[in-house]
């Protein structure tokens, strides 16, 4: 715990009513508590049912709401698991910097409440991990098309994936298509072996990751077999209207402007479409444009069309991968203002 000398310190009292999920809340040998203290600054010890925050009154604050919320987690059923600890201790933080009154945490307006926007697979429930990604899940869900924007590892694609799987299995769309841009592949693409499944798996793979998070590899092939799930190339879309599907394109930025046009008009009815990308990772050809550039300049302030944009501070990610970024955006700022 750290204290500003010369600084009263704070205390809080927090009291769980459930001492099954109270036990959840703490973890094996108070693990959980002991990760909040060291990444909160606080001390919290463990009376019973009670808990008390100790600490600068910021710190303290902070903590309370952090588990208040892992406590709402447990009671909607949810287990907790070490990147919940850590994403809902970031969401306290991003919060109460939001929030204009610090000191009204038994506001319930002002509750930091990450269970009201959860997403339910097959395998498990998915939480957002950030406030980024809150307001992403939110438009996925009530918006035809989102734009998800912002450097790898913000969980842009995986939880497009996981809302088009909830959608599916509560009856809102009858199938999911997912595909992204084979770049990487171009003619050489006809020279691999095997059938065209074979030919272009490696480039969906990560697709494939994110649905195996969301069903069991049975469900997967059973789907797919169904024609219920769809993975394939970008330019498999020609010609197509997709109708009653949740549909997303990934890596998007190396989709050509004439490749996102035709993409985004193949929207039909009852469908949504999620487009993911990074806009600091093209490979297109040097003098081709990419299409997600171009649509962000071109559909912005269109109605109906929606952006979530994400930054380094909403990897959830390796800790690393976080450092790995910011070093490279600050090399880059650096460079264009030719430092």
């Amino acid at each position: 715990m750290s204290i500003i000398p010369n600084s009263k310190p704070f205390h809080k009292k927090i009291e769980f009513s459930d001492n099954r999920l109270m036990i959840d809340l703490c973890g094996q040998l108070d693990c959980n508590l002991s990760r909040v203290e060291h990444e909160m600054s606080v001390q919290v010890l463990r009376f019973g049912n009670l808990l008390e925050v100790s600490g600068q009154k910021e710190d303290c604050l902070l903590a309370v709401a952090a588990l208040q919320s892992l406590y709402s987690q447990l009671e909607s059923g949810k287990s907790l698991e070490l990147g919940d600890i850590d994403a809902t201790i970031r969401m306290s933080s991003e919060f109460f910097d939001l929030s204009v009154n610090r000191d009204s945490t038994d506001n319930k307006d002002n509750k930091l409440d990450t269970v009201s926007v959860q997403i339910v697979t097959r395998k498990k429930t998915i939480l957002p991990r950030t406030l980024a990604q809150k307001s992403y899940v939110k438009k996925l869900l009530n918006g035809d098309i989102t734009f998800g924007i912002g450097p790898a590892g913000t969980g842009k694609t995986y939880l497009g994936v996981a809302v088009g799987v909830s959608l599916y299995l509560s009856g809102v769309v009858d199938k999911i298509v997912l595909t992204r841009p084979a770049v990487e592949a171009g003619e050489r693409l006809g020279f691999l072996p095997g059938d065209m499944k074979d030919k272009v798996d490696p480039y969906m793979q990560p697709l494939y990751d994110a649905l195996q998070d969301c069903l069991t590899g049975r469900q997967i092939t059973k789907m797919i077999d169904d024609k219920l799930i769809e993975i394939a190339p970008l330019a498999f879309m020609r010609g197509r209207t997709l109708s009653h599907s949740f549909v997303v394109l990934d890596e998007a930025q190396n989709a050509t402007e004439m490749q996102m046009k035709m993409f985004l008009t193949r929207l039909g009815e009852n469908s949504k479409m999620v487009i993911t990308g990074d806009t600091t990772q093209i490979d297109l050809p040097r003098g081709v444009k990419s299409g997600l550039v171009s649509a962000l300049e071109i559909l912005k302030g269109v109605k109906g069309i929606s952006f979530a944009e994400f930054n380094s501070d909403d990897v959830v990610r390796h800790h690393m991968v976080t450092k790995i970024i910011k070093a490279y955006e600050a090399f880059n700022d650096t460079n264009k203002r030719g430092i």
